[in-house]
C-alpha cells in the first residue's frame, strides 16, 4: 500500500518541517546561556558583591536569584514543550498563551531588557580595558582615557558585534564555543589561583579615591581568620560611583549577571529542537554557573581580606597565576554576553515586527530579512544599544536590566499559571516537572525582588507595561493566537459572562460542551456519572423533553418538574445544568435545546443520546441512599420509569441525522453503560479503548473525527481517578504484512498530540460496505465477536459512529447493523464529528 495513501487514511499530522534550524543544545542553549551569566559578573564584580554582603547574604542573594530562575525556567519548559516554538522565544511564547496585548507589552519590555543588557556588558568589558590598559591601568598605559573615549571604545565593540550577528546564527554559535572555551578557562585558573597562591599584598585599584588608608590591601591564600571575617555583611560606598551600597543595590548587580538564562530560548528560531533544547541547555547551564560561583565565592571569602574585595573589584587578575588571562575572559565573556543579548533581541524585535501588533511602524524592520537573517532588526537594535551606552556606570545600568528581567520572569510565570487554571485539555507540555507552586513561586518571588531593587523604577515598568497593553487592545491586531482570557472566563461564568467572545475562542482551548438528552434519570444513573466524568474541565447540559402540548396544561408542566429534576442533580452532585422543554416528540425537542442552551460563547458542541434497543430499563434508584435521602414524593410521579411513549427507530435515527448534518454538532450513541461501575476501575477494567476507524467504510475515516475521538479519551483519562486507575489504548485493525507500518504511523500521530497510550494492532482485514440493506450480518456479527475478544480488561470503548443513511428506508438496517457491532461490548460511545479539537501549536 502506497505511504502517503496510508497517511491520508488513517489521518496522520505530518512531521512539522523546520527549514534553517541549525543550533543544537550545546551551541544553541548552554553556551548562550552560561556566557551571559558570566558576563561582567564573573570577573568583575565579585569583589563588591561578597566584600558588602559578606558571604551568608551572598549565598542568600545567590539562592533567592536561582529559586526565582529555576521555577521560572519549569514555567519555560513547559510552554515550549506543548507545541512548536517558532522564533522570538519568550515572547513568542507569552503572547500564544497570554494574547497579543499581554504579550506583546512584555515582548516589548523584554526586547529593552535586552539591549539595556548588552550596552551594560560593553560597559563592563570597557571597564576591564581601561583598568588594565588606560592611563592608570595594571598592565599598559596605551589607551587614552579622555572624556568621552571610553564610549568610543564600546562602540567600536558594538560595531564588531554588529558584524557578527550579520553574518548570521552558525557564525554566532562557533564564535560563542570559541570563547566559552577561553572563560571556563580562565575561571578554572582563578579557582586554582584562589586554592595554591600564597600569602601577597594587593594594591588597590587606581581608580579608587574612597579607600585612603593605605594603597595595598591582603590576600592570605586559604585561612579559616579569613573566612571569618567575611561572614558577615559590611557595606560601604561603592568606589566606582560614590553611592552608599545596601542589600537591594548587590542584589540588583549581582542579578544582572544570572539574567542570561533567557539567551537560548531568545534564538528559538534558530534551534533544531526548541522543546527539547530550552529545557535541557536552561537547566545544565544554570547549575554549572551556579557551581562555578558559589566555589569562586567561597574561596575568594577564605583568602581575600575584606578590603581587598571592597576596594578592587578585579582582585581575580591580581592574585591569577598569569594576570592577563583574567582580562581575557573579561574581555570574552562581556563581549560574548553583549553578543547574545544583541542577537536575542533582533530575532524578538524581527518576531514583533512580524506579528504587526504594532502596526506599520515596524514594518520595514519586518521586510529587512536576508536568507532569513533579520538585518533590520538587527541594525535597529544595534542603534538603541548604542544609545543606551550614554548612561554609562555599569551599578546604574544593572538595576535597570534586573527589574526588566524580573518583569519579563513575572509574565513567563503568568503564562504558565495561565494554563494551568484554565485546565484547557491542550495544555499537555512534554515537560512534567512544575505545577501550580512552582509557578506562583516563581511569578511572586520576581515580582517581589524588582520593588527591593527598586521601587521608583518598578513603579514607572509597570506603568509602561499597562500603557503598552492599552495601545495594543486599542489598535486590536488581527491575529488568531487564542486568548486565555477567554478560557478564564469559562471558569468564571457567573461574573464574566458577558464578556465571552465567540469569535476569540481557539482550537487549543477546546473543551467538550456536552448535552445528554435523558429520558430518566432513575435508568441513565451510570451514563450521567460517565458523562459527568467525561466533561472534563468542559459543560454538561442534562436535557429532557416532555411529551405533549402546551394547550393540554393549565400550566407550563415544565416549571413542575424543573426544581424536582434540580434537587436530584444537586442530590447527586453531578456538575451538569439542566435544560427542559416541551414538545410534541422528542425529535422535534432534541433542536430547542440544543439551541436554546448555553449562552453566549458557552454553546453546545456535543449531543449524546441513549442507544435504541428493545432492553428493559434497569431501576438504579431504588436502593440509591442519595435518593432516598431526598425523602419525596415527587420524585417518584416525576420519575416513573418510561413515563414518555417509546419513540419508533425511523423516528431515532432521524433524530441522530439531524444532530449531525442539521444542527452541526458532534453526535454521539451511548451503549450498554448499564454495565458501567466507577468502582471497578483499576481492577478488572484498566482500559480506555479507542477504535478510530469506520468499520462500515474503513478507507475513509475522517482526520478529525479520528482526533476528536482520541480528544475525548484523553480529556476522560486526565480525571484523578480515571488517570490512576486506567490507560489508554489505541486498537488500529491492519492487515498481516501493515502491522509494524501501522504501529509506527500510530505512535507518531500520538506523539504529535502530545497524548500518552499503548497501540495495539488487530490484526483483521476489514472491508467496505457500500449499501446498508446489503451489509452482510455475518460480516458485523464477526467484528462484533473480534470486538469482544479484545475487551475484556475494557472499562468503556470509543467507536466511529458512522453517518446515517439519506434515505429512510435504510434507517432500520442502520440501527441493525449498530445493534449487531455493540451487542454485548462493555460501555460504548459511538463518536461522529468534523470539528477541530485538537493545536499543535503553543
Amino acid at each position: 500500500m502506497d505511504v502517503e495513501a496510508c497517511d491520508d487514511q488513517i489521518g496522520l499530522v505530518p512531521e512539522p518541517q523546520r527549514p534553517g534550524k541549525k543550533l543544537n543544545t550545546f551551541e544553541g542553549v548552554f553556551t548562550p546561556v552560561c556566557l551571559a551569566m558570566f558576563s561582567a559578573i564573573l570577573f568583575l564584580r565579585l569583589g563588591f558583591i561578597l566584600g558588602n554582603a559578606g558571604l551568608i547574604e551572598t549565598l542568600l542573594q545567590m539562592f533567592i536569584a536561582y529559586t526565582i530562575l529555576i521555577f521560572t525556567i519549569l514555567s519555560i519548559s513547559a510552554i515550549s514543550t506543548n507545541g512548536a516554538v517558532e522564533g522570538g522565544g519568550i515572547y513568542f511564547m507569552s503572547s500564544r498563551v497570554l494574547g497579543p496585548e499581554f504579550g506583546g507589552a512584555i515582548g516589548l519590555l523584554f526586547f529593552v531588557a535586552n539591549v539595556v543588557s548588552s550596552a551594560l556588558y560593553l560597559t563592563g568589558c570597557v571597564e576591564g580595558l581601561m583598568n588594565n590598559f588606560g592611563p592608570n591601568g595594571s598592565m599598559a598605559h596605551f589607551l587614552p582615557g579622555g572624556e568621552g573615549l571610553p564610549l568610543s571604545y564600546a562602540s567600536i565593540i558594538n560595531v564588531f558585534n554588529l558584524v557578527v550577528c550579520i553574518f548570521g546564527a552558525a557564525v554566532f554559535a562557533k564564535t560563542s564555543l570559541i570563547i566559552f572555551s577561553i572563560v571556563v578557562s580562565v575561571a578554572l585558573t582563578a579557582i586554582m589561583s584562589l586554592t595554591f597562591m600564597g600569602e601577597q599584598d594587593i594594591s588597590i585599584s587606581k581608580d579608587n579615591h574612597i579607600y585612603n588608608i593605605s594603597n595595598v590591601t591582603h590576600f592570605s591564600g586559604l585561612s579559616w581568620e579569613t573566612f571569618k571575617t567575611n561572614l558577615d555583611r559590611n557595606y560601604t560606598q561603592d568606589y566606582t560611583t560614590g553611592s552608599q551600597t545596601d542589600f537591594a543595590t548587590v542584589f540588583g548587580v549581582f542579578f544582572t549577571g544570572v539574567t542570561g538564562v533567557l539567551a537560548g530560548a531568545n534564538i528559538s528560531g534558530d534551534l533544531k529542537n526548541p522543546g527539547k533544547s530550552i529545557p535541557l541547555g536552561t537547566l545544565s547551564g544554570i547549575a554549572f554557573t551556579f557551581s562555578i560561583y558559589a566555589i569562586l565565592f567561597i574561596l575568594s571569602a577564605a583568602s581575600c581580606s575584606r578590603q581587598l574585595l571592597q576596594n578592587n573589584y578585579l582582585y581575580l587578575q591580581y592574585i591569577n597565576v598569569w594576570p592577563p588571562l583574567v582580562e581575557i575572559g573579561i574581555s570574552s565573556a562581556t563581549i560574548s554576553a553583549a553578543l547574545t543579548n544583541l542577537i536575542g533581541a533582533s530575532r524578538l524585535l524581527s518576531a514583533i515586527a512580524a506579528d504587526r501588533l504594532f502596526g506599520w511602524l515596524l514594518d520595514p524592520i519586518s521586510k529587512a530579512n536576508v536568507h532569513g537573517n533579520p538585518i533590520g532588526s538587527v541594525l535597529m537594535t544595534w542603534f538603541i544599544i548604542q544609545l543606551m551606552l550614554l548612561i554609562g556606570s555599569l551599578n546604574q545600568i544593572a538595576q535597570v536590566s534586573s527589574i526588566l528581567f524580573l518583569y519579563t520572569y513575572f509574565a513567563i510565570n503568568l503564562s504558565c499559571m495561565m494554563c494551568l487554571l484554565t485546565s484547557a485539555p491542550n495544555f499537555r507540555p512534554s515537560f512534567k516537572y512544575f505545577n501550580l507552586l512552582t509557578t506562583a513561586v516563581g511569578l511572586i518571588g520576581s515580582s517581589a525582588m524588582t520593588f527591593v531593587i527598586d521601587p521608583l523604577y518598578s513603579s514607572l515598568v509597570v506603568v509602561a507595561w499597562m500603557l503598552l497593553m492599552i495601545c495594543i487592545h486599542l489598535r486590536s491586531p488581527p491575529v488568531e493566537w487564542g486568548n486565555i482570557s477567554q478560557a478564564l472566563m469559562f471558569h468564571q461564568v457567573r461574573k464574566y459572562l458577558l464578556l465571552l467572545d465567540y469569535k476569540k475562542q481557539h482550537v487549543k482551548y477546546w473543551r467538550p460542551k456536552i448535552l445528554l438528552m435523558v429520558e430518566n434519570p432513575r435508568t441513565s444513573l451510570p451514563l450521567i456519572e460517565f458523562v459527568n466524568d467525561l466533561k472534563k474541565s468542559g459543560l454538561f447540559v442534562i436535557g429532557h423533553i416532555e411529551v405533549g402540548y402546551l394547550d393540554d396544561y393549565p400550566q407550563d408542566p415544565i416549571s413542575k418538574y424543573y426544581p424536582i429534576w434540580l434537587r436530584w442533580l444537586d442530590q447527586f452532585t453531578v456538575k451538569a445544568f439542566l435544560e427542559m422543554t416541551l414538545a410534541p416528540n422528542v425529535r422535534d425537542g432534541v433542536p430547542h435545546i440544543a439551541r436554546l442552551a448555553g449562552l453566549g460563547a458557552m454553546k453546545l458542541n456535543t449531543i449524546i443520546l441513549g442507544f435504541y434497543d428493545q432492553a428493559m430499563p434497569i431501576d438504579f434508584l431504588s436502593d440509591d441512599d442519595r435518593y432516598k435521602a431526598l425523602g419525596n414524593e415527587d420524585e417518584e410521579t416525576t420519575f416513573k420509569i418510561r413515563k414518555n411513549p417509546r419513540m419508533s427507530a425511523l423516528e431515532y435515527v432521524g433524530m441522530v441525522s439531524d444532530i449531525m448534518n442539521k444542527l452541526g454538532k458532534t453526535a454521539c450513541i451511548a451503549r450498554n453503560f448499564h454495565l458501567f461501575n466507577i468502582k471497578s476501575l483499576g481492577k478488572k477494567e484498566k482500559f480506555i479503548d479507542i477504535w478510530p476507524v469506520d468499520f462500515f467504510n474503513p478507507d475513509k475515516s475522517p482526520d478529525n473525527c479520528a482526533n476528536l475521538i482520541m480528544q475525548f479519551a484523553c480529556v476522560l483519562h486526565m480525571v484523578p481517578k480515571w488517570k490512576s486507575n486506567t490507560k489508554i489504548r489505541l486498537l488500529v485493525c491492519a492487515r498481516h504484512d501493515e502491522q509494524e507500518l501501522a504501529i509506527k504511523k500510530w505512535k507518531r500521530q500520538l506523539s504529535e498530540l502530545r497524548i500518552e497510550a499503548e497501540v495495539a494492532v488487530v490484526v483483521y482485514d476489514l472491508e467496505r460496505m457500500d449499501e446498508w440493506d446489503k451489509i452482510d450480518s455475518h460480516y458485523v456479527e464477526s467484528i462484533n465477536r473480534m470486538l469482544i475478544s479484545h475487551s475484556e480488561q475494557t472499562a468503556v470503548s470509543f467507536f466511529y459512529l458512522p453517518s446515517p443513511p439519506g434515505e429512510i428506508a435504510l434507517y432500520e438496517p442502520y440501527l441493525s447493523c449498530l445493534d449487531m457491532l455493540t451487542n454485548s461490548l462493555p460501555p460504548t460511545l459511538l463518536v461522529h464529528g468534523n470539528d477541530e479539537v485538537v493545536s499543535l501549536c503553543i
